[in-house]
């Protein structure tokens, strides 16, 4: 194959040979080291002048290094007067920024006012909010700021700074946590109340950040795979294509899964339910959800039994509803609940959960505990890009996964070493990625590639 060059980046170098074996060529010459004072050094060992040149550079490991790498080398290449310049990212970084909030721990981040005093004597649920302390300092200045009981007519509206402002509420409900007032918090969000307030925290937005920065630096083309938010595309104005792991996925289960006719896709929440809908459509399998809530009470009655996908009974007595209440995702004076609810029958059946992305691992760890505790037989866990930061491989080790199925967009060696082979399956992905810089050279179509079950 002529007029084209392939360089690998530090990030992922057994997949940058491997897709360099598939398309039958060898990784051009690329010398990176780093500066005494951690800048990042790179040197291009080959000419590039009007080649095609395609960088393979997966976001994962020390993110910001590697992507500060792929940057630089694209701009390198750019300079040194290559034809076109084609970041090819298996993992794309910094493509699943949270619209709110988010603790370590992975839960929605529910910040309380350390400022505000309750009253002790008016804590039913028809007393409604109580108004701030007489000569406490606001967060948003010294003007003193009331706050409307639930129940009364939207008239009496909270002041501030002279302006009159309606109360807006979150989508996440917000109660009083009990603290005295004036005690500290050590939360991000202690200053702000997202129910007690009008203005709604503000998150920055990395994606169009990145998009720029990957287009100023010279990128003239992206390819990555599945996308944890398929709308970070909008942020270029460079062409992205976003390739499958559906067909390998889906190849794997017929290939490697007993009985997979009889299995159930499971998705671990309501944003992968079209993912996993996906899957379960094309290899005619059942489908269940688990959907996730963040409740301000507990539930009064739980059902006492499961509802199955055809609206039967199913003969489990376990309840739908699981209250999770470890310390490991509430904060201890926290009055809320985090409830599951499995929607779908996976009783005596084997369970197959599908998603993008994991990281900490205590979403499908959870939902492998829930589908367990419902009667699943097997519990299998797909996942298309493995992070597994922190702890997650052992919270792995110990849950209920009876096997892990993981492609190699990001390095899996240590998770193998640590798993074992017999509890990890990997899913090659090299050949998808060489297929897809061979059709971008020749100019042929992406589309194809995966109507021919690829």
């Amino acid at each position: 194959m002529v007029e084209i060059v392939i360089f690998g980046g530090d990030s992922h170098p057994a997949l940058v040979k491997m897709i360099c074996d598939n398309l039958a060529i060898h990784s051009s010459k690329v010398q990176m080291g780093k500066f005494s004072n951690g800048e990042t050094s790179v040197s291009v060992g080959e000419s590039v002048r009007e080649k095609d040149v395609y960088v393979i550079q997966s976001g994962c490991g020390h993110v910001n290094d590697t992507f500060l790498e792929l940057l630089i080398l694209i701009s390198a290449c750019k300079t040194a007067s290559a034809a076109r310049v084609t970041a090819v990212m298996p993992y794309f970084c910094y493509s699943r920024q949270p619209d709110i909030p988010y603790t370590n721990k992975g839960a929605p981040l529910i910040s309380r006012t350390s400022e505000v005093a309750f009253n002790e004597s008016n804590k039913s649920l028809t007393s409604g909010l109580t108004t701030r302390k007489p000569g406490a300092e606001s967060p948003f200045g010294s003007a003193e700021s009331s706050i409307r009981p639930m129940g009364e007519p939207e008239d009496n509206k909270s002041s501030f700074g002279g302006m009159k402002k309606s109360v807006s509420f979150s989508r996440i409900p917000v109660i009083p946590d009990g603290k005295e007032a004036g005690s500290t918090n050590t939360d991000a969000g202690q200053l702000f109340n997202a129910q007690n307030a009008g203005y709604k925290l503000w998150v920055a937005q990395a994606g169009t950040l990145i998009a720029n920065l990957l287009t100023t630096a010279g990128a003239d083309h992206v390819i990555t795979m599945d996308l944890h938010d398929p709308q970070f595309q909008g942020f270029f104005d460079i062409p992205v294509d976003n390739l499958y792991c559906k067909p390998l996925a889906q190849k794997h289960i017929q290939m490697c899964i007993p009985n997979y006719k009889e299995a159930v896709i499971v998705s671990p929440d309501a944003g992968g339910a079209k993912r996993a809908t996906a899957l379960a459509d094309a290899l005619k399998l059942s489908f269940a959800l688990i959907h996730k809530e963040r409740r301000s009470q507990l539930l009064k009655g739980p059902p006492s039994a499961t509802l199955s996908s055809g609206g039967t009974l199913s003969s489990n007595t376990k309840p739908l509803v699981t209250n999770l209440k470890s310390a490991e995702m509430h904060h201890s004076a926290s009055k809320y609940v985090q409830t599951t609810m499995l929607v779908g029958d996976v009783r005596n059946k084997v369970c197959i959960i599908v998603d993008d992305l994991v990281d900490t691992s205590y979403t499908i760890t959870r939902a492998a505990k829930l589908l367990k505790d419902q009667g699943a037989s097997k519990v299998y866990a797909m996942i298309t890009h493995g992070i597994f930061s922190g702890d997650a491989l052992s919270r792995i080790r110990q849950s209920a996964i009876d096997k892990l199925i993981v492609s190699n967009t990001v390095p899996q060696e240590e998770t193998v070493a640590y798993l074992g082979k017999d509890k990890v399956d990997i899913i090659d992905v090299s050949r998808v990625f060489a297929e897809a810089i061979r059709r971008v050279h020749n100019g042929e179509s992406l589309s194809m590639l995966f109507e021919h079950g690829w």
